[in-house]
């Protein structure tokens, strides 16, 4: 079993995110510089708790996705003093990373993704993402090539915590010997999987880092290699 990471590893936004932020908020009267924004949004999201809701009810999920992505969002523009339309704005910003039209594939995806199913290998999500993730990726094409996708904010626990991958191992009935992770972060999918019992691989897409480098790749079509 192979298991991926989604944003950074298999997919991208399709434009940059502090000019969406921008190109948004104009519409509703604020004016921010995509640079201003896009730093900001660095700082609010690390600063953010896990995307996760241990315990919550499965019909509360979507509520409280909303909930913490409004709370990352108006932590974005605080700088900037009082947003008026705020709420209208959040509403347009949500529903348009929610459309597979905002998200691009990595150029090798298809190709991997189709290489490794010819040798029999299964292959599933795991990622600190919301539900929206499952309509992004089968608008995109390749969401039937997983046999699950699993996102931080249903499972309760988000990478680097054990317990997402151990989640998804039990729901598969797959030891942690049978499995390896494809992500693109050191802390939360090298060192998360690794502390779980599984292999890894990072993805960084700048060969003069990736290549030589013990658990890197600089392309997902490398990790083929790795499996042979």
């Amino acid at each position: 079993m192979v298991f991926f990471d989604a944003a950074g590893t298999l997919i991208k936004p399709a434009r940059r995110v502090g000019d969406s932020y921008a190109a948004i908020a104009a519409k509703y009267g604020k004016s921010v510089t995509p640079t201003e924004l896009f730093e900001r949004f660095r700082v609010s999201f690390d600063d953010a708790p896990p995307l996760a809701f241990p315990g919550a009810a499965a019909e509360e999920i979507q509520v409280l996705e909303k909930r913490w992505w409004k709370r990352v969002v108006a932590q974005v523009f605080e700088p900037w003093g009082e947003f008026a339309d705020f709420d209208n704005y959040f509403d347009e910003l949500f529903a348009y990373y929610a459309q597979p039209e905002a998200w691009l594939l990595y150029p090798e995806v298809e190709g991997t993704l189709a290489a490794l199913k010819q040798r029999g290998v299964e292959l599933a999500v795991i990622s600190n993402f919301d539900s929206r993730l499952v309509r992004i990726l089968d608008g995109l094409g390749i969401g039937k090539s997983f046999a699950e996708i699993f996102v931080s904010s249903a499972v309760g626990y988000a990478k680097p915590r054990p317990e997402i991958f151990n989640f998804a191992l039990a729901r598969l009935q797959l030891s942690a010997a049978q499995a390896i992770h494809i992500g693109d972060s050191e802390s939360h999918d090298l060192n998360g999987a690794n502390n779980a019992g599984l292999r890894a691989l990072i993805v960084d897409r700048d060969p003069s880092r990736a290549n030589g480098r013990a658990g890197y790749v600089a392309s997902l079509g490398q990790i083929v290699d790795h499996l042979d």
